[in-house]
């Protein structure tokens, strides 16, 4: 791999470390500093931007340093605490998978009988950090291992272990943690916009005032988000998938490292989407910024 491929590699991850640590530290700021914003579908932002922020700093920040230098002179035990690390914090992705599902009983099941609390949303952010601490505790006893991806700058599952135990930890990975998620994703984001749509047709009939442009703005949002997500995941799926599928393929060094560079950049923007895209949000990310001189307007409580 040339010299100059790191060198663009360093500064990539870089200005994404640069990026992923301002926005999700804003992000628990402004959350830490307004109590009024501890909601219960507003937790599971902070939990996903505290779980972007590790993966910045254990991901892109050491990724940063060892492009650089051109190799990972770090040692074997930083590798393998990387790769944990960076899988530990598949939090995010399973997070959003928490808000996408939250977000349809919001909207399609108002009247259900288990709405969001504080409890419920403390006790699906439980489930997801242990669930995710699994799979990443699994490779360290031996289902399969973590090793130096690509081109040996950065560290993740070893993709290119030949063994019937990688094998089997790879499709369950790959079903549990990114096809079922992007399923459940998609299905809950189509039937928020469905009913959207519905309620705005149902109030224009009845000669009330039309959300047409709250719609648009929510159509745009999930829009946003689905694609954000494939463009950070899908490529990390596929090449699960590939190894798994022909397990004889050698894969191109920049080619294996290319998909966890996409995952990588998802903590850019999840709080773009997901935080700064709202009003009172952005109001309250102001004064922190100001340290104090900007007044919100408004109400602070959002969900």
């Amino acid at each position: 791999f040339p010299r100059v491929g790191y060198s663009i590699l360093s500064f990539l991850m870089f200005i994404n470390t640069v990026f992923s640590v301002f926005n999700n530290g804003l992000v628990i700021a402004v959350m830490l500093r307004n109590a009024s914003l501890l909601q219960p579908m507003n937790v599971l932002i902070l939990s996903l931007a505290v779980s972007d922020l590790m993966i910045a700093l254990c991901g892109s920040l050491v990724a940063t340093v060892t492009n650089y230098q051109g190799s990972y002179f770090i040692g074997h035990a930083a590798c393998v605490f990387q790769g944990f690390s960076v899988n530990y914090f598949l939090v995010s992705l399973c997070t959003l998978t928490l808000l996408a599902f939250e977000r349809y009983n919001l909207v399609c099941r108002p009247k259900a009988a288990f709405r969001l609390s504080m409890r419920r949303s403390l006790q699906g952010l439980l489930f997801v950090w242990v669930f995710c601490l699994f799979w990443a505790v699994a490779p360290l006893l031996g289902w399969s291992s973590y090793g130096p991806e690509g081109v040996q700058t950065s560290c993740s599952l070893a993709w290119e272990e030949r063994s019937w135990s990688n094998y089997s930890y790879l499709i369950l990975y790959t079903l549990l943690c990114f096809i079922a998620p992007v399923a459940i994703i998609i299905y809950c984001y189509f039937h928020v916009l469905k009913s959207l749509r519905k309620l705005n047709r149902s109030l224009e009939l009845q000669g009330g005032h039309s959300r047409k442009s709250e719609n648009d703005h929510a159509v745009t949002m999930v829009l946003a988000m689905i694609t954000a997500f494939f463009v950070c995941w899908l490529p990390y799926t596929a090449l699960s998938v590939v190894v798994v599928v022909d397990p004889e393929l050698r894969i191109p060094p920049l080619i294996a490292t290319l998909p966890m560079y996409f995952a990588k950049t998802s903590p850019v923007y999840n709080p773009i989407i997901y935080f700064f895209s709202n009003k009172q949000f952005r109001e309250c990310a102001l004064e922190v910024l100001s340290c104090g001189r900007h007044v919100p307007r408004g109400p602070s409580g959002v969900s």
